[in-house]
């Protein structure tokens, strides 16, 4: 546990990419294997479930130094993270034990989770009997389930990659899809045999750089490929070994919440990747993403969801076809590819997608209907100047997009966010300028400061909160507003503040849809403040109608806004 908490410090200490992938290397080429995998689950930000409830923990520390909830509170509030208040308020071991970061997960952490709540008390207390400062620390995370760490998987890919010599992008596949931290795993993850893909991995996901210089400094408007950048999950889906896998970029295996794509991928060909994106879709149209969240985290999806919420997979990219992995082709070929697959299966009967073997039809279907296919070819945006495509932007969200793609025709697909090839080329977000009613603390670096923040517009007479922001401030100005809240509060209400109305600042949002969990019946998508507007009062905000006006119009069954989407022959 010395030398992972030793890490955490290294990592948390600088800002340098490379002293940090140099500090995680030194670490894989130390640690037992065991331990690595476990480092290696941990940076990459996979967690074990919460062993012990942050209620318990806190029960158990204020009545052991014999604290006051309000006294505790104080104390939390002033360090703003509570793995490092319970760090601080409790003894350190002068003589710590000596025990691997797999010891302490797989002996001490995991079991706690079987035991009565008296020995899972006296586990822990003697846990923080045999541990410093720093390990102590380290512990608090994991039992908690909050740890984190300034790394991205890339940079943990990297270091990987230097301490074994296997190539970054075959690192980076190995640590795709579903993996447990055993020493087997570990050892098969730097393997010098690199032809071991799993049947259900997903590839690395190629990303996209926000397109901030001028459009025309990419050059000849001809090099590049221009598509719509679709509001929806992006996921791929896999057909190998005649088994069908749906993942989200996030890692996460979603197959059985989407049934009309598990049945797509049954039939295309064995040894096929497909990089897509789940959309929803009614009458030929994309609908907004807020229709779509009510699908996501089901686990069941019934008839009537499916019904009033179908998908389409609205595919970009193929990445393998007939087992053979196409990522290093240019993009130009692989989308010549992807659009004869599309075509072929476009010519089969639709119903027949639906036949799963052993299952009811995942889409109802009538003998007297034809079922539409739910995949759709990303539709390429075709342009002879910048001009040209840069009035097509301007109708993004009319067709209820978020601007285009530019992807480099000769492109291959890296791994990662890597500049130069592709770009998100983003309207302008929507905007609107809201009151400060709300602030609290925020945690870890800003536990000190009221970073945190509720903004309200009027609804007639009276200002109702809308959105929540905690960024786009800089240090300066959220020291001002810090300074604020405290000499202006009127009310508190547990960790908040409700505070004089008097400062104004413009919100920037990328969608917006009706909500009945708002009080002002809006929900307002991605919102951060994009300046502080010193020259307004709080009578100049915006009114809520000006607000709901930006609202698609409505259409579609079930839904209040289902406006402002492509037809289906774009």
């Amino acid at each position: 546990m010395k030398d992972f908490a030793d890490l955490w410090v290294a990592l948390d200490t600088t800002t340098k990419t490379n002293l940090k992938v140099a500090a995680m290397k030194d670490y894989f080429l130390r640690a037992d294997p065991a331990s690595a995998a476990w480092a290696v689950w941990f940076l990459s930000g996979r967690k074990p479930r919460s062993a012990v409830t942050t209620k318990q923990m806190r029960m158990w520390v204020t009545e052991s130094l014999g604290l006051s909830d309000w006294l505790f509170q104080e104390c939390y509030d002033a360090v703003g993270d509570l793995a490092e208040t319970f760090t601080l308020l409790l003894p350190a071991s002068d003589d710590p034990v000596e025990r691997s970061l797999a010891d302490w997960v797989e002996n001490h952490l995991l079991p706690l989770r079987g035991m009565e709540q008296d020995r899972q008390k006296a586990a822990v207390f003697r846990a923080w009997g045999e541990l410093d400062t720093r390990q102590g620390f380290i512990w608090n995370k994991l039992i908690t389930g909050g740890f984190r760490v300034g790394v991205s998987q890339s940079l943990v890919t990297r270091a990987l990659a230097q301490a074994s010599g296997i190539p970054a992008e075959v690192v980076a596949h190995r640590l795709m899809g579903e993996w447990s931290p055993t020493p087997g795993f570990y050892t098969r993850l730097l393997s010098k045999d690199t032809g071991d893909a799993d049947a259900s991995q997903p590839y690395p996901f190629c990303l996209a750089h926000p397109l901030e210089a001028e459009v025309e400094t990419l050059g000849d408007v001809s090099e590049w490929f221009a598509e719509w950048k679709w509001d929806g999950i992006r996921s791929q889906l896999i057909r190998r070994s005649s088994r069908v896998f749906l993942w989200s970029r996030g890692e996460e295996l979603v197959t059985d919440r989407y049934p009309e794509l598990e049945a797509l991928g049954e039939a295309i060909p064995d040894g096929t990747v497909l990089d897509a994106e789940i959309l929803p879709w009614f009458d030929g149209r994309v609908q907004p993403f807020a229709l779509l969240q009510k699908r996501i985290g089901r686990k069941v999806v019934g008839k009537k969801l499916l019904e009033e919420i179908p998908v389409v997979l609205m595919a970009y990219d193929l990445l393998e076809l007939a087992g053979v992995d196409l990522r290093n082709r240019p993009l130009i070929e692989r989308r010549i590819a992807l659009a004869n697959l599309v075509a072929e299966l476009e010519t089969r009967p639709a119903n027949s997608l639906f036949a799963l073997p052993g299952k009811a039809s995942a889409v109802p279907s009538s003998p007297a209907k034809t079922l539409p296919l739910p995949l759709r070819l990303s539709p390429e945006v075709p342009a002879t100047s910048w001009e040209d495509l840069s009035r097509e932007r301007d109708q993004s969200r009319f067709r209820s997009v978020e601007g285009l793609m530019l992807k480099r025709r000769t492109s291959t697909y890296r791994v990662g966010r890597v500049r130069g090839d592709w770009w998100k080329w983003k309207v302008q977000p929507f905007t609107f300028d809201g009151v400060l009613i709300y602030a609290q603390r925020g945690s870890g670096r800003r536990a000190s400061l009221y970073s945190d923040y509720t903004f309200g517009v009027w609804d007639g007479d009276r200002l109702v909160p809308i959105a929540k922001a905690y960024s786009g401030l800089t240090d300066e100005e959220m020291k001002r507003v810090d300074a604020f809240v405290r000499k202006n509060t009127l009310e508190t209400f547990g960790p908040v503040r409700t505070v004089e109305p008097e400062l104004v600042m413009e919100l920037g949002f990328e969608g917006i849809a009706r909500s009945t969990r708002h009080k002002s019946g809006i929900a307002v998508r991605f919102p951060r403040i994009l300046r502080w507007r010193t020259d307004k009062t709080m009578q100049d905000a915006d009114r809520l109608e000006n607000i709901e006006a930006m609202l698609p119009k409505a259409g579609g069954p079930e839904s209040e806004n289902r406006a402002g989407s492509v037809p289906e022959s774009e």
